[in-house]
């Protein structure tokens, strides 16, 4: 059994952005040299996410409508955490859009569905966020 970890870091130039990170998850498993196993990919800050989606930019903007609907921005006021931070909303769209993804490994291939494509959403951008890379298998 073999164990593979990797910090991918991100700084988004928004507030809100959705990266597909499917070719740096790729790169990950290339270097683990693991054949068959499970990856684990997740966010390691409380107001990002890390899903599992079409690439479609009409969708990740149907994700942005829905999300907004879901837990506006604005006014501030409407929550009780804000205070220090104005980010109550980004923890709400995070609890929505999941932490992490688990992939299968087979023959040295991350085992997704044909339009699956791994991606990191922030929801409270403008500063650095890492993701986890975690790798076991043979």
């Amino acid at each position: 059994m073999k164990s593979y970890r990797k910090e991918l870091w991100f700084e988004t130039k928004n507030r809100r952005e959705f990266i597909n990170i499917t070719p740096k998850v790729k790169e990950c498993l290339y270097e683990s040299g693991i054949r068959e196993g499970l990856l684990l990919c997740n966010a390691m800050h409380i107001t990002a996410s890390v899903f599992i989606n079409d690439d479609e930019s009409g969708l990740h903007h149907d994700f942005e409508v829905f999300l907004e609907k879901l837990a506006p921005e604005k006014p501030y006021s409407q929550y009780s955490h804000n205070g220090y931070e104005d980010n109550a909303d980004a923890h709400l769209k995070r609890t929505i859009m999941g932490r992490e993804v688990v992939v299968a490994i087979t023959d040295s291939k991350l085992d997704l569905g044909p339009w699956e494509q791994i991606f990191y959403g922030e929801f409270d951008g403008k500063r650095r966020k890492r993701v986890l890379v975690k790798i076991i298998g043979a």
